[in-house]
């Protein structure tokens, strides 16, 4: 087995990567020829933005030998709005190369690179470039480096003196037993502390002149850990991208075991079958036939992977610490039609997962998460040339985020007929930064272990809404301490809706806060100017300090919000005369300076977002009615876990059985309930042939509603399982069994002129729930919505959702055959019609309005007989009859 080694190579912008990335390939005999960023010739640099742009802006390989090692190469890129990417390639690296500017020293963004390493536990080997430039000083930067990354940076570039020992010596105990006893320090021990990030070996040259990379390159070779792999197959999938002709490619690093052609990989709903692997090196790719661990590789016929997934004995990624800060609304051209664009949309966030494009129903657009302005340059650039379609972008939006300040225990409870679960969560405030923590402090005596982790799925499965501004929560802990199941009635869907709603019903009780993403930042200008840049930051609502001056220049140090900072590179250019850079980094998410304002301008109202309902659903006399979020905790059933914990429990609120009673009931009786229910809705007892039948309701709609005194009037919904009806339509069935999109058509079209007669609100649902990665997607049909359902939801279970969550505000009925599907909604409370009714009734409704346009026209006709007067009209009868 081959040593491999897997490196990456990191920077701030223009320090010089992919220079010295070049410099390696040539000296180790990869390349014959330097290639140069400026001269658009960069081995790595293969794709045209790239090279047009002189930056880095997707991760790259390069395999080449050095030594007895094979050296993979993957070159990451340097400017902080491709970060995301920069980030995805660290899970599969074994050690770092970070290169700072000996001009410039430690920059912004190469803290945020640190920080990112040391998360990752990744070695590093520093390299300092540009030591030719004037004014660089090789003390002063080891110094700088101690002080701004970490003390175990020491300089392998000077002499193995005692010096160099001593130095070592400081960085572990190891080394000083051995230094103090042998007065020397084994090789061995070294590498090791290098490979436990004790130890960070910095070298200095200058990559363009081919300075000082040999001796780095040694350095490497010595001092690197070759990793041992286990024999059980294991890989991590860190990109997706797409070749020349289409294909998509999954980029991976074996961690364990061997990989060949046609073998079958699988992870969790999926299987498939590797049709090909390949070895990239630049812009060319070597196809092998088998693959041993410690290899980065891409393999072809994987169409389900997604970037950080681990697969066999590999586990998953972590959510990536860099994210994007801004929203941009993509606005198409003219004849572009959004619903077919999103599909090719949904191709690019494959490759970068962070855009989150969304299609707003509300707003009717497109939106996409963005880094910053030279992404969005590079997103426009890269659409119109794998599309050919020319996009633009508004001028953005800040991404919010929202937390809490204080404890809050979080209740959700989901029973409408023949379902049941309760949920009980408690929600605190996290460190900032650290996002949301997921745990359980419950007993399998309350609920059982698989429950407990069914909840901690549903938990981690969706980005969950705060309560201010919609944005999503963050630096929070949320811990199960509380749950009850049904042993007959509870399904899994079940705790999803309790689990949803608990999280909810927390942040309407909870302390809420807004928080904003912020800049830190580097300003370096004049330092006559350094006064209005303080106040510049001042009125930004930021902070700073003087962290450098030489009398000529000076260097401000500090944080502020991203949107205040946005646009101020172009200010500090114009009034320091081109004297003065900015570098800003993303710190985090910190309280929002105008939380008032924001709120207002946003204007999200939480008990109107019926895709996250606060309140709870529980059930009396074989119906499911809604608890708002106010009143859930008189209604639920187990007691409080902070009054438990208090000591201030309420017996009477103490329900750990009761189906919304005033004694406890026990599961029997609980069943001879739901029986009874059971077949009342289906017409075999006395009580349901009293109640209006589901046509009765639907043809005589009672639309008012009595509450409090008042008369509401209350909106008609028809929802319509949409490949249910259409085969259950004979015409449809023929039609869908050669072309189903022509089936879905028609029965679309249908439905439109229907809903012209009806002038109820139509809503059709079709299922996508077998579509990999498919988020739900909701359009207009002219006078009419589209659903079609995300991955893993059916349509009978949004139209159960739909039903549940909107019985009390509307007249709902749904049409379905589905016979499990025609119980539930009953029991919601909702009306009903079978595929066979429904044709029924839009047939007769047609027809209806064929003879009332028929009496009409008739009514409309004039006839000569009825203008003339009745000795004319004699005179006419006598003609006719020959007299």
């Amino acid at each position: 087995m081959t040593n491999k080694l897997v490196v990456g190579i990191l920077a701030h912008v223009d320090a010089g990567k992919t220079t010295l990335s070049e410099g390696m390939l040539y000296l180790n005999g990869k390349i014959g020829k330097l290639g140069r960023v400026d001269n658009k010739d960069a081995y790595l640099d293969t794709y045209e933005l790239e090279r047009a742009r002189g930056i880095t802006i997707f991760s790259k390989q390069a395999v080449f030998g050095m030594g007895d090692m094979q050296i993979t190469l993957l070159d990451t890129p340097g400017h902080v709005d491709f970060s995301a990417e920069m980030e995805r390639t660290l899970q599969v690296l074994d050690y770092a190369i970070l290169v700072v500017s000996g001009a410039d020293g430690v920059q912004g963004h190469t803290k945020t690179l640190w920080r990112l390493l040391d998360m990752y536990r990744i070695p590093v080997f520093i390299f300092v470039n540009k030591m030719d430039q004037a004014g660089t000083d090789r003390k002063k930067l080891i110094k700088e480096l101690k002080s701004q990354l970490d003390e175990g940076c020491i300089d392998f570039g000077q002499d193995q003196s005692e010096v160099f020992y001593d130095q070592l010596a400081m960085c572990n105990e190891a080394i000083m037993e051995d230094y103090i006893t042998a007065e020397s320090v084994g090789l061995g021990k070294i590498r090791q502390a290098v490979r436990d990030r004790q130890v960070f070996p910095s070298f200095f040259g200058a990559a363009l002149k081919l300075e000082g990379i040999e001796s780095f390159m040694q350095g490497i070779m010595r001092y690197a850990v070759i990793p041992a792999y286990p024999e059980e197959f294991g890989a991590k999938v860190f990109k997706i991208s797409r070749d020349e002709q289409g294909n998509r490619l999954t980029h991976m690093k074996l961690t364990g075991g061997r990989l060949k052609v046609r073998d079958v990989v699988k992870n969790k709903g999926w299987e498939e079958k590797v049709n090909q692997i390949r070895i990239y090196s630049g812009q060319k790719f070597q196809p092998v036939t088998e693959i041993e661990a410690g290899s980065v590789f891409a393999v072809a016929g994987l169409t389900q992977t997604r970037p950080g997934e681990g697969l066999g004995a590999e586990e998953e990624s972590d959510a990536p610490v860099l994210e994007p800060v801004l929203s941009y609304r993509i606005m198409l051209p003219e004849g572009c039609d959004p619903r077919m664009f999103i599909p090719k949309l949904r191709q690019i966030e494959e490759e970068e997962p962070e855009l989150h494009i969304v299609w707003d129903e509300e707003l009717q657009e497109i939106q996409m998460q963005i880094m910053g302005e030279v992404q969005l340059e590079i997103m426009q650039s890269l659409i119109q040339s794998r599309f050919g379609i020319s996009v633009s972008f508004d001028s953005g939006r800040i991404v919010y985020k929202e937390t809490i300040a204080n404890v809050v225990e979080g209740v959700g409870h989901f029973e409408p007929l023949r379902h049941y679960a309760e949920v009980h969560l408690l929600l605190e405030p996290g460190e900032p930064g650290s996002g949301l923590e997921f745990r359980t402090d419950c007993s399998e005596d309350v609920l059982g272990k698989s429950w407990q982790r069914l909840v901690l799925t549903h938990l981690m499965e969706k980005s969950h809404k705060g309560i201010l501004t919609g944005a999503d929560i963050t630096d929070m802990k949320i811990t199960l301490v509380s749950g009850k199941a049904h042993n007959k009635h509870t399904e899994g869907g079940d705790f999803r809706e309790a689990t949803y709603r608990a999280v909810r019903q927390g942040l309407m009780e909870a302390q809420p806060v807004l928080l904003e993403p912020f800049y830190s930042f580097q300003l370096e200008l004049p330092e006559k100017m350094v006064g209005r840049a303080m106040t510049d930051i001042e009125k930004m609502h930021g902070s700073c300090e003087i962290s450098s001056t030489n009398g000529e220049q000076a260097i401000l140090t500090g944080s502020a919000p991203v949107i205040a900072m946005k646009n101020y590179q172009k200010e500090v250019v114009a009034y320091t005369r081109g004297m003065g850079r900015l570098f800003c980094t993303l710190k985090g998410y910190e309280p929002c300076h105008n939380t008032e304002e924001v709120i207002a301008e946003i204007g999200y109202n939480p008990d109107n977002d019926y895709g996250n309902p606060t309140g709870s659903v529980f059930c009396a006399q074989g119906s499911g009615f809604i608890v708002s979020w106010d009143q859930v905790k008189k209604h639920m059933h187990l007691e409080s876990y902070l009054q438990i914990k208090a000591g201030t429990a309420d017996e009477t609120a103490s329900r750990p059985v009761s189906f919304k009673g005033e004694r406890n009931i026990s599961p029997q009786e609980i069943d001879l309930i739901l029986n009874r229910t059971f077949y009342a809705n289906q017409g075999r007892k006395s009580s349901w042939k009293k109640r209006r039948t589901a046509r009765d309701s639907y043809y005589e709609p009672s639309n008012r509603n009595i509450r409090r005194g008042e008369t509401v009037v209350r909106k008609e919904y028809l929802l319509v399982d949409g490949y249910n009806v259409i085969f259950a339509w004979p015409e449809l069935k023929a039609l869908a069994e050669e072309n189903m999109d022509g089936a879905r058509t028609r029965l679309l079209d249908i439905l439109c002129n229907y809903q012209g007669i009806r002038k109820c609100r139509i809503i059709a649902v079709f299922d996508a729930y077998r579509v990999q990665g498919h988020r739900e997607e909701t359009a207009v049909y002219n006078n009419i919505h589209v659903v079609y359902t995300r991955e893993a939801q059916t349509a009978d279970q949004y139209i159960e959702k739909f039903a549940y969550d909107n019985q009390m505000k509307y007249n709902i009925t749904v049409a379905t055959s589905d016979g499990l599907q025609q119980i539930i909604i009953r029991g919601a409370g909702s009306s009903l019609l079978s595929a066979r009714e429904l044709k029924l009734e839009i047939d007769g409704a047609n027809q209806r309005i064929k003879q009332e346009i028929s009496e009409n026209q008739a009514k409309d006709r004039n006839y000569l007989m009825d203008a003339l007067s009745t000795e004319i009209k004699g005179h006419m009868e006598k003609l006719t009859k020959g007299e």
